[in-house]
């Protein structure tokens, strides 16, 4: 589905995916999700009316207050003038997912795939030293010259198919030149 219309603090919003709103007050902090009434899924066509199972995931961005209201009242002959201002109590929010699956943007499909290699333990070559997936690019740099010519060619090629940080490849190069 490409937007849902909910309901937050009794207004109704047409939403879409990644969109952000600036809605009345919400007592959720900020950096929290939370899940609003969905009223209606639609398009590409079709559209559901109150759907049981599909959500919509909001997170809270930020609690900023809206503009300036100047309020004046006036009434003529007699001297009588007020004046006073008012600023409303916002919640920012942005729109994380609809239809309860988080939906691929033409990016995200990259970042997934960079997710999962993060995820999934990484097979490492047997010659490398133990514990190499979890040092820093310093700690490799400094415990490089301890290191065997095939523990370095190995930690070489871990690095060259994973996790491509330059500090370390630059470090394991200089080490397999001497």
């Amino acid at each position: 589905m490409s937007y849902a219309i909910i309901s937050v603090g009794g207004k109704q919003y047409r939403v879409r995916e990644g969109e952000r709103l600036l809605v009345d007050r919400l007592p959720t902090e900020e950096g929290k999700t939370f899940h609003p009434e969905v009223l209606m899924l639609g398009g590409d066509g079709t559209f559901e009316l109150s759907p049981k199972s599909a959500q919509v995931t909001v997170k809270v961005i930020g609690s900023p207050l809206g503009e300036k209201i100047r309020i004046g009242k006036y009434r003529p002959k007699s001297g009588y003038r007020r004046h006073t201002g008012f600023r409303a109590k916002l919640s920012q929010i942005e729109i994380q997912s609809i239809g309860g699956t988080k939906r691929a943007s033409t990016a995200a499909p990259k970042q997934e795939k960079e997710k999962e290699k993060e995820k999934a333990p990484a097979k490492a070559p047997a010659k490398l030293p133990s514990g190499y997936a979890d040092m820093t690019v310093k700690e490799i740099a400094e415990k490089a010259g301890s290191w065997s010519p095939e523990q370095v060619a190995a930690a070489l090629e871990y690095e060259q198919a994973h996790a491509k940080r330059k500090g370390a490849l630059a470090a394991l190069e200089s080490q397999e030149e001497k």
